[in-house]
């Protein structure tokens, strides 16, 4: 899993039907000690989540089966919001 932090939404009118009825949000990717790592990736919502949450994302097989999408183009889905972070050393 992934932590990144919700920076907007993406809207389309036009998308695949098993797309239908999720959020589609921009997520931009942070380092371990809460930094901006520059990289960012769209993903779809599962939880509810809101642009400035610290989010989780899982990637690949495992965003499809948070999603319930066994067969489709999601490649990163928001699988938590994190309420707090401790990095130690």
């Amino acid at each position: 899993m992934l932590i990144g932090k919700v920076t907007g939404n993406i809207w389309a009118t036009r998308k695949l039907d098993g797309l239908n009825g999720f959020k589609l949000m921009i997520v931009s990717l942070v380092n371990s000690d809460g930094a901006d790592s520059k990289s960012a990736m769209v993903a779809v919502d599962t939880v509810g989540a809101g642009i400035g949450d610290m989010v989780l994302v899982a990637r690949g097989g495992a965003a499809r089966k948070a999603a319930m999408i066994h067969e489709g183009p999601v490649d990163a889905a928001i699988v938590g919001i994190v309420d707090n972070m401790e990095i130690s050393g």
